[in-house]
């Protein structure tokens, strides 16, 4: 059997190894996935923080720029792993799944049509990318926020998916009670079943099957 790939856009100030930790969450799920968490190209900070664009100064007019500057080295990163794992001309065999600024960087992914692989999922995300937006329409998207998010404002995520979804891509939005700036259990598991649904024969893991809103 056909391997898939997912690959892990972890957040500001973390690294690749931080956000690996989904891999080991998913191996039963996901049987038939390979997973890579890459760090970011940037260094935050002096110890071994990465990022995808530098937060220092960044509003809502000058983010979507940073955001268009971070896109060479995100799709080198992105095209080295992808032939590494001999998928160049299959990218219906990849998702992408980003925490926070990796969601940024995951949904510019496919908001701007570069990346046109099966399936984006966003924790805590936001949608930044500069106009106009091109997508991927054959993209499924699962943005997932929890409500107590002191960090990204839960209702980026909403606006996210109805700027999608009015752009034609298939966009679903799950708000978690009580969970703040992070990835908790009930999400990882939510995220596994949408991902299983796409890749996995047996489509047990329907998102619909997760309770996801739309």
């Amino acid at each position: 059997m056909k391997r898939n790939l997912v690959i892990l856009l972890h957040g500001v100030g973390s690294n690749g190894a931080n956000l690996a930790t989904l891999a080991e969450a998913w191996r039963q799920t996901l049987p038939n996935a390979a997973f890579a968490a890459p760090d970011a190209p940037f260094p935050f900070g002096p110890g071994p923080g990465r990022q995808w664009f530098s937060v220092i100064g960044v509003t809502e007019a000058n983010r979507p720029e940073r955001v268009a500057a971070a896109r060479a080295p995100l799709d080198e990163t992105l095209g080295d792993i992808i032939a590494a794992h001999g998928l160049t001309d299959q990218l219906e065999r990849i998702a992408l799944v980003g925490f926070s600024q990796g969601s940024i960087m995951a949904l510019d992914a496919v908001a701007s049509g570069r990346w046109p692989v099966a399936a984006v999922v966003a924790f805590s995300g936001r949608l930044a990318s500069p106009q106009p937006l091109t997508p991927a329409l054959g993209s499924r998207v699962l943005l997932i926020h929890g409500d107590a998010d002191p960090v990204m404002p839960v209702g980026e995520s909403a606006q996210a998916a109805s700027i999608l979804k009015r752009l034609g891509v298939a966009a679903t939005n799950r708000v978690l009670p009580g969970v703040a700036h992070s990835i908790s259990a009930e999400g990882a598991s939510i995220a596994g079943a949408f991902l299983a649904g796409i890749f996995e024969p047996t489509g047990k893991g329907d998102i619909r099957r997760a309770g996801a809103s739309e």
